[in-house]
C-alpha cells in the first residue's frame, strides 16, 4: 500500500522513522511519501518538504509567516491528491495537520493520527474536528484515552514511543551510565580549574590565544575525579534559548562546583550560544557544549535544567532529576495562559498526574528560584523523591513497541 506521512519537526521526524520501519514489518510492499526530515529519509520513499523549511515558534511568528503557512497547506493538498495514498498519516504538529485532515477526510482519504493533538491541554473544541476527520487516533499518554472517552471518541493508547528510542540507545550503548562525556564535548570554556583565583570564579573567561577553541582541560579521560555534570537544555529555537539560557547560566553560577554542559540544538550554531553568553557578566566557572549528543549527556548527567517540552520526558526516562523551566514574551504568555487548561507543563508531571518535578513558569523563573531548586535536586530528599517517582513514570507510560502497535492498526485497515 501507499502511505503518506506528515511530520513537522525533529521529534516528528524521529517518531515517523520508527513508524515507517514498523509499517514495513507489517507491509513488505509499503511505499512512502512524506513531509519530514533526515531520519525518515533514511528509511526510504519520496521526501516532499523538510521540516526545517517550515519551522517557526510562537504566535507572533505564525502570524508573520501566515502566507507561507497557507502556501504549504495548499502544496500538501495538491501533492496528496496527486499521489492518491491508501493511508494518510499525521504525526503530531496539530496546527498544520488538522487543517489538512479537514480537507482530506471529505476528499475520501483514509486518515490516521499518530501522537494525537494535545487538545486535552488546550482548545478542547477541536475534538469535534478530530472526530469528523480522523478515522483512527493513536495516543501516547495513558490519561488521554480517558479524555477522548468523555467525548465519545474511541482512541488507541499505544504506549509512548520514547520508551523505544531511549531503550534502543541504552541497549546499543551498553552500560547507560558508563559514558565518558569527554568523548562528546565539542568546545568548552573554562576558568579557574586550579582554584588559583577563588574570588574571580564567576568572571568571564578569556580566550586561549593558542587555539580557536575555548579550553577545558579538567574533563579528560585520565582525570582522577571529574566534576559532576548538570545538563542545560534551554530549548531548540532561538527565542527559547535567548529567554532560558541566561537565567540557567546565572543560576548555575550560584553552584560553581559542577560542570554545566549545554545541549546544542540541531540547526543552531555554537556562535549563537556564544553570542548569548558574551552578553552575560556572570557565568558558571565550568561550562561546555555537546553537539548531537543529548542522550549521552542525559546518561552522564547528575541533574538537569530543562525547558518544557519533550526534553522533560526524555530526561525522566534517563532517571535524571530535573527542574522544568518556561519563559516567553508577555504576549505569548498571556495567550498561552488563557488557552492551556492543564495544571502542569511538564510531561513527567502530566503522565504521573502529580507534581513530581518542580516547574518554574514565567515570573517564577528567576535566578534565585532556579538556583534554590537546583540545589535541592543535586542532593538531599527531593532528589531521592524524584528518582523514586521516575521509576513509576516508566510503568505508567506502558511497554515498548508503540510504533509496532500503531502500525498493525494502520496496515490492517
Amino acid at each position: 500500500m501507499k502511505y503518506y506521512l506528515l511530520a513537522g519537526e525533529a521529534s516528528g521526524d524521529l517518531h515517523g522513522a520508527y513508524l515507517m520501519r514498523a509499517i514495513q514489518r507489517q507491509d513488505t510492499k509499503a511505499e512512502f511519501r512524506f513531509w519530514g526530515g533526515d531520519q525518515m529519509a533514511e528509511i526510504g520513499g519520496q521526501p516532499v518538504v523538510h521540516y526545517k523549511e517550515r519551522a517557526m515558534m510562537g504566535f507572533a511568528q505564525v502570524i508573520a509567516k501566515l502566507p507561507s503557512v497557507l502556501g504549504f497547506i495548499k502544496r500538501a493538498k495538491r501533492d496528496i491528491a496527486a499521489w492518491q495514498p491508501d493511508r494518510l498519516i499525521f504525526i503530531d504538529n496539530s496546527g498544520f495537520n488538522l487543517r489538512i485532515a479537514k480537507w482530506a477526510k471529505p476528499a475520501g482519504f483514509n486518515t490516521h493520527y499518530y501522537i494525537g493533538p494535545q487538545v486535552w491541554a488546550s482548545r478542547e473544541g477541536r475534538v469535534k474536528t478530530i472526530k469528523a476527520c480522523i478515522d483512527r487516533m493513536y495516543v501516547v499518554l495513558p490519561f488521554v484515552k480517558d479524555f477522548y472517552a468523555k467525548h465519545d471518541f474511541a482512541v488507541e493508547f499505544v504506549g509512548h514511543p520514547l520508551l523505544d528510542v531511549v531503550g534502543d540507545f541504552l541497549e546499543e550503548s551498553g552500560e547507560g551510565k558508563s559514558f565518558k562525556i569527554h568523548e562528546y564535548i565539542n568546545t568548552c570554556i573554562h576558568i579557574n580549574t586550579k582554584n588559583e583565583n577563588p574570588e574571580g570564579v564567576n568572571e568571564k573567561p578569556g580566550k586561549d590565544q593558542s587555539t580557536d577553541n575555548w579550553t577545558y582541560p579538567i574533563i579528560h579521560k585520565n582525570s582522577p575525579k571529574p566534576p559532576k555534570i548538570i545538563a542545560l537544555l534551554p530549548g531548540s529555537r532561538s527565542q527559547e534559548i535567548k529567554a532560558m539560557l541566561p537565567i540557567m547560566l546565572a543560576a548555575a553560577a550560584e553552584l560553581p562546583d559542577y560542570l554545566y554542559v549545554i545541549a546544542q540544538a540541531p540547526g543552531q550554531e555554537q556562535e549563537f550560544y556564544q553570542s548569548v553568553i558574551d552578553k552575560m557578566s556572570i557565568i558558571p566557572p565550568k561550562l561546555g557544549f555537546v553537539v548531537n549528543a543529548t542522550y549521552p549527556l542525559y546518561a552522564s548527567a547528575h541533574a538537569a535544567l530543562v525547558t518544557s517540552g519533550t526534553a522533560t520526558l526524555e530526561a525522566g526516562l534517563f532517571d535524571l532529576p530535573q527542574v522544568v523551566c518556561y519563559k516567553g514574551s508577555w504576549l505569548e504568555y498571556q495567550i498561552a495562559s488563557r488557552l492551556i487548561k492543564v495544571d502542569s507543563i511538564s510531561l513527567v508531571n502530566l503522565a504521573l498526574n502529580k507534581k513530581l518535578v518542580p516547574e518554574l513558569i514565567q515570573n517564577e523563573l528567576t535566578v534565585k528560584n532556579l538556583s534554590e531548586h537546583l540545589a535541592q535536586i543535586v542532593e538531599g530528599p527531593q532528589r531521592e523523591q524524584q528518582l523514586n517517582g521516575l521509576q513509576e513514570l516508566k510503568q505508567v507510560l506502558g511497554s515498548s513497541g508503540a510504533a509496532d502497535r500503531a502500525a498493525k492498526f494502520i496496515a490492517a485497515e
